[in-house]
């Protein structure tokens, strides 16, 4: 059962989204197989089983009347700060997205590592986190080519997003920095150091030392 807030990434759209993700989870728990949460939507796989898709309906609509007021408040978010070594190797985009801007490369630091960016969601590859706020003065298209490796704690930009690649891969994100904090790791109880509802900040740092 697919449950759509909205059409934008918004705040308040990607707020109610969890909210019903923990309302689900508190209330059919027992009956849900998988729940897999979006910017604007939660698709929620059930057992049917244990439930049918009338009944499922009915306890997801009553549930939803129960958070339509609800909204999202930044002053109880997790916030984690990412120290990044800007530019050079570790953002060989970064003079890219500077002349796509029309500004200097020192100038997209100073405004992408200026600001807070909530945690929308996880996809594309365990533990990468889908940021939003990225200030539109440094919104850059995505490669035309992707790269076929990426390294692990590169920092990207891809039209109006922003995210950190958890571990090596394939992408196609402009890359802007790196940081060397692991992101993800199965070997930790919590392997994602980054949840959907956190705010990430980007601090610049020399070196990774």
């Amino acid at each position: 059962m697919l449950v759509e807030f909205g059409e934008v990434i918004d705040p308040d759209v990607n707020s109610r989204v969890y909210a019903l993700f923990d309302s689900v989870e508190k209330s059919l728990g027992d009956k849900v197989i998988e729940m897999i949460p979006t910017y604007r939507s939660l698709l929620v796989v059930y057992n049917p089983i244990e439930i049918t898709f009338g009944e499922m309906s009915d306890q997801i609509g009553g549930l939803l009347d129960g958070i339509q007021g609800e909204s999202d408040s930044s002053a109880t978010r997790e916030i984690i700060e990412l120290p990044v070594v800007y530019g050079g190797e570790d953002g060989p985009d970064l003079d890219h997205v500077a002349e796509h801007a029309g500004i200097s490369p020192q100038e997209v630091i100073d405004i992408h590592s200026g600001t807070g960016y909530l945690v929308y969601m996880l996809g594309f590859a365990p533990g990468f986190p889908y940021l939003g706020g990225l200030d539109e003065r440094i919104a850059c298209p995505r490669l035309t080519t992707p790269r076929v490796k990426v390294p692990a704690g590169s920092v990207g930009i891809a039209e109006s997003q922003t995210g950190v690649y958890p571990n090596a891969s394939p992408g196609g994100w402009q890359l802007i920095g790196r940081t060397a904090v692991p992101l993800f790791d199965v070997q930790r109880e919590n392997p994602s150091l980054i949840k959907p509802g956190a705010e990430v900040r980007f601090v610049t740092v020399d070196s990774h030392d």
